[in-house]
C-alpha cells in the first residue's frame, strides 16, 4: 500500500495506464476516511486551456521512478467524473466515482463522506 504521505510527494509526476500512456499528472490525493489509507488521486488531463481533473482508484497503484501506473486503462480513466481544476468535489456526486469502475460506495455511518482530499 502507498503510503499517502509518500504519494504526495508524486504531484505533477505523469500518471499512467497498464500499457504506460500517459493519462495527465497527478495533482491531489483522496484517501478513504474509514482507514485514512490513499483510495483515490485526481489526474490533471486536457488541453492547456481547457483542463479538468479525473478521479482514479489507487488500488493496484503502483510508484515507478517519474510516474504512477494505475490499474485502470486511459480511456476508462479519461471518462470517469470529472471537477474542474479549482473545484472541490461534492458529496453527492461520490458514489458516481465509484460507480464508474464498478466499486462499492461506502459511506459511513452517519453518512459522512468516503473520500478527503489530503
Amino acid at each position: 500500500m502507498i503510503q499517502s504521505a509518500d504519494i504526495r510527494e508524486w504531484c505533477d509526476h505523469d500518471v499512467v495506464d497498464p500499457k504506460g500512456r500517459k493519462i495527465g499528472a497527478l495533482e491531489a490525493v483522496y484517501v478513504d476516511t474509514t482507514t485514512d489509507e490513499p483510495a483515490m488521486a485526481t489526474v490533471r488531463t486536457g488541453l492547456p486551456t481547457r483542463q479538468r481533473l479525473v478521479f482514479v482508484p489507487l488500488d493496484e497503484a503502483i510508484v515507478g521512478p517519474d510516474y504512477l501506473k494505475v490499474a485502470y486503462s486511459k480511456g476508462q480513466v479519461r471518462k470517469a467524473p470529472s471537477i474542474d481544476t479549482d473545484g472541490v468535489l461534492p458529496a453527492e456526486d461520490e458514489p458516481a466515482i465509484f460507480q464508474h469502475y464498478g466499486m462499492a460506495y461506502r459511506p459511513g455511518t452517519k453518512g459522512e463522506r468516503q473520500l478527503a482530499r489530503r
